[in-house]
């Protein structure tokens, strides 16, 4: 078999992957109604609840199929009782989608807004839990992918608890990159998909969260029957399956990619991801490039950057040229302001970022954009 050629992906998600996993995919077709499957859905389950360090007995994870947005539907959908509201702390645009959500299933809602450049003002949310204590749902995204502003979860789903609410948090670009452990961060529901911080495929995605909170929202308004979590977590619990066709192949690159996973060491792997963001903003600075998010509050996964003033400035030019080379940059998601994001996620090092950083200036030359006024 021919070398896969490999692209350095600095988009947040899918990530670059290994080899390894690309070819676990290549496997003997298999019935996913087999015992043998729903065996390793099983495993499955069990190390993404190991990922985030949620006790077994408490929590459970839950497995779709779909990308990550689908956990967002399902989890405003199924969780919130008749008659109560959620409070969505929004400071960005994978919020905003949740607040879609809610509007979408005219869901009752309060869409707290903050500034996408900023975290949250946690005594206003807890002033608003205060006002409103009909809410039975507090929900914020731990990582604004948007921005790469990274959110205090753990100081509001206190907040959350206290009131009487639960707490779901949106951890797609942070579980498996950062450290993330639901009971000490006061977290009763999280989720994510397979191909961002476990470096898999795209196509599955899973809710992990607290059965004992599942099993009540069998009495919650029914709003939909494919985003039921509910529905998919009593099928599992009673077959260990699936209810509708799951993604094998994808099912079985998450698996290896576990695997790879636990062999590296999440704390290995926390530092690996940390250092390719060190020299994402190294080779920025080196540039000139500046960045619109401070330091003190990213995540260490996503850096936004402003746009040259220069007029030569074209950002698909220059994605063009550095995909041609084997990178990819992506745009920002700041609506105000125009920005490009570079991203530390997937089976990259700093070595890699360099070699981008060359391809980059190269591309700076060919057209020639002049960027040494955005320096600080």
């Amino acid at each position: 078999m021919d070398k896969i050629k490999r692209n350095v992906l600095l988009n947040p998600g899918p990530a670059t992957t290994t080899d390894t996993v690309k070819m676990a995919q290549v496997v003997p077709d298999i019935c996913p109604r087999e015992k043998e499957f729903a065996g390793l859905m099983k495993g499955l389950r069990s190390d993404l609840l190991r990922v985030v360090h949620a006790p077994e007995e408490e929590y459970t994870s839950v497995l779709f199929c779909g990308s990550g947005t689908i956990n967002i539907d399902i989890c405003i959908n199924s969780l919130v009782p008749e008659g109560k509201k959620i409070l969505v702390v929004n400071n960005g645009a994978y919020n905003s989608r949740a607040v879609e959500v809610c509007e979408m299933y005219h869901i009752p809602h309060i869409n707290l807004k903050f500034s996408v450049y900023e975290q949250p003002n946690l005594e206003e949310v807890e002033n608003t839990l205060l006002k409103n204590p009909d809410v039975a749902v507090v929900y914020c995204c731990h990582h604004e992918t948007g921005t790469g502003v990274l959110n205090p979860i753990r100081e509001i789903g206190a907040l959350a608890h206290k009131y009487g609410a639960i707490f779901v948090s949106d951890t797609t670009s942070t579980l498996g990159m950062i450290p993330l452990d639901v009971v000490k961060d006061n977290v009763d529901f999280c989720m994510a998909s397979a191909q961002k911080g476990l470096m898999a495929m795209a196509g599955l995605s899973f809710i992990i969260g607290k059965k004992s909170i599942i099993e009540a929202s069998k009495n919650y308004p029914t709003r939909s029957y494919y985003c039921n979590l509910y529905l998919q977590y009593e099928y599992f619990e009673k077959t260990g399956e699936m209810h509708f066709t799951p993604p094998v192949q994808t099912i079985y690159a998450t698996i290896q990619a576990l695997k790879e996973y636990f062999a590296e060491g999440e704390e290995a792997k926390f530092a690996r991801h940390r250092r390719v963001y060190e020299a994402i903003h190294n080779g920025l600075e080196e540039l000139g490039f500046k960045t619109i998010i401070p330091r003190e509050i990213e995540s260490g996964l996503v850096v936004s950057v402003l746009y040259p003033t220069d007029s030569n400035w074209s950002f698909e030019k220059v994605h063009d040229y550095c995909y041609e080379r084997g990178f990819t940059i992506y745009p920002g998601k700041i609506s105000t302001t125009n920005t490009f994001r570079l991203c530390s996620l997937g089976a990259i090092d700093v070595s890699d970022i360099r070699n981008f950083f060359v391809v980059l200036k190269d591309a700076l030359n060919e057209y020639d954009i002049k960027i040494a006024s955005n320096k600080k």
